[in-house]
């Protein structure tokens, strides 16, 4: 998987494999500006919300908390 705009059915297509690469660039942090790690922490919150169990081993990376709305 490159770092290409994903449409929704490129997102049906990914595979756990997919999904562990671009977890693994999000945790190496190694990008050449911030812009890079943004897109890819975009990529990944966009993956959760259509896939949610490929994310589910990377979703601390998300850093997504619950709010009590009550």
């Amino acid at each position: 998987m490159n770092s290409v705009k994903l449409t929704q059915q490129n997102i049906a297509e990914l595979t756990a494999e997919d999904v562990a690469n671009l977890a693994s660039r999000l945790e190496q942090d190694d990008y050449s500006n911030p812009f890079e790690a943004l897109e890819d922490w975009h990529l990944l919150r966009a993956i959760a919300f259509q896939r949610q169990e490929l994310v589910e081993p990377y979703f601390y990376l998300l850093d997504i908390e619950t709010y009590d709305e009550a």
